[in-house]
């Protein structure tokens, strides 16, 4: 029997059966400090709840918490098999964050070009380990598993291609580490999941925070002369857990008009939403909009308050001048973070630049029934500040 095969009649009597799985697949019942647990359980009660799953929607989901539990186990299981990792250093890590859609992905894949950086491979973020030789990757069943998956998911919607392409061998988001700690925005996102939103909101995710810098260190263990270059937009929401995980963090915070940003995140987010649920498509639509454009107006709010005791440890780059004058902004995120520019990184970060797209992702807010004018008057000073920022010449 396969991980996926075992799909239960009822989500939130799985908890142990979900535990007894990973073990027999991996070998090994060590899943860390409990402090996850309350986090899955709540997450297990919503399913059988909220959702009205597709046939296949039941066995997406099911697969994808086994599959995050699944990797907890792993980053644990390898802690056990290389002593050591927990003294690996983590110098003033390089960090962008900021709302979802605002440039955070480009300007992490024209980085991470840089070999003076490493990053958190997708395929490391689910099977977390010391990263071995890059030669050796495609041998690892691991790496092959989430090669497949990606493939299996754009095939679903090729619109998550476009609008967020992944590859097993590219760096990818923090998040996905994160979310191994069942504190996490990205179980609100997949599937109607307002029961555990409600309670997620009332959580702090310090507990998901100490994992991931375990699994950092782990992964970063062969190599722990390089410096760390982390993107994930979640960051913002909790800019000061992120700072007491790495103190000497140099953080980049991307900005857009929101009325741009949120609806393109919605769209996205909604591309998969008809293989896992059934019915009130165009109400799921309106909520989540809503909610995260609520969302994140609380998170840029509450990183103003942190940033405002770590002036000199953040820069804010806005998407519009990183898509216009992309060197010039590099230039400034190099002297920010204290290195320069070779003339042959130079070079690969323009080919990439001019270099083929994926393709044009398209969405409009009046698909979730809100106009521009509505969405900003969330976001209050931040969508005056950073809307007039994009339509500068």
């Amino acid at each position: 029997m396969t991980l996926r095969d075992a799909l239960p009649t009822r989500f939130r009597d799985s908890a142990e059966r979900l535990h007894d799985l990973v073990a027999q697949d991996l070998g090994s019942d060590d899943f860390g400090p409990g402090d996850y647990r309350s986090g899955l359980e709540m997450l297990l009660h919503s399913m059988d709840y909220d959702p009205q799953f597709t046939e296949r929607g039941r066995h997406i989901a099911w697969s994808q918490v086994l599959g995050v539990l699944r990797s907890r186990a792993a980053a644990y299981m390898a802690m056990r098999e290389n002593p050591g990792w927990a003294d690996t250093p983590i110098v003033a890590p390089v960090v962008i964050t900021g709302m979802p859609r605002t440039g955070t992905t480009a300007l992490h894949k024209l980085m991470a070009l840089d070999p003076r950086f490493q990053g958190l491979q997708t395929w490391l973020l689910e099977a977390p380990r010391p990263r071995p030789p890059r030669a050796s990757w495609e041998a690892y069943p691991e790496f092959r598993k989430t090669a497949s998956r990606l493939a299996e998911r754009y095939a679903d919607a090729p619109i998550k291609q476009t609008a967020h392409a992944m590859a097993a061998e590219e760096v990818d988001e923090c998040c996905l580490l994160l979310w191994q700690g069942f504190v996490s925005n990205l179980w609100t996102v997949g599937w109607s999941a307002a029961s555990y939103d409600a309670w997620w909101q009332a959580q702090s995710e310090a507990p998901a925070y100490a994992h991931y810098r375990r699994c950092v260190q782990l992964i970063g263990s062969a190599e722990p002369q390089r410096r760390w270059l982390l993107k994930n937009p979640g960051h913002v929401a909790n800019l000061d857990l992120l700072l007491a995980t790495f103190p000497d963090a140099r953080i980049i915070q991307m900005h857009r008009d929101p009325a741009k940003a949120i609806p393109s995140l919605v769209s996205l987010l909604m591309a998969r939403h008809d293989v896992i649920e059934t019915g009130r498509r165009e109400q799921r639509g309106d909520i989540m909009i809503r909610r995260e454009a609520a969302k994140w107006s609380d998170a840029l709010a509450k990183a103003e308050r942190v940033r405002a005791r770590h002036p000199d440890q953040v820069l804010d780059v806005v998407q519009r001048d990183l898509h216009r004058h992309p060197m010039a902004v590099i230039e400034r995120v190099y002297a920010f973070v204290g290195m320069t520019l070779t003339e042959d990184l130079k070079q690969a970060m323009q080919a990439q630049i001019g270099g083929p797209r994926d393709g044009e992702h398209r969405y409009a807010i009046a698909d979730y029934n809100m106009t521009e004018k509505g969405l900003r008057e969330v976001f209050g000073d931040y969508a005056r500040r950073f809307g007039q920022a994009e339509a500068r010449p």
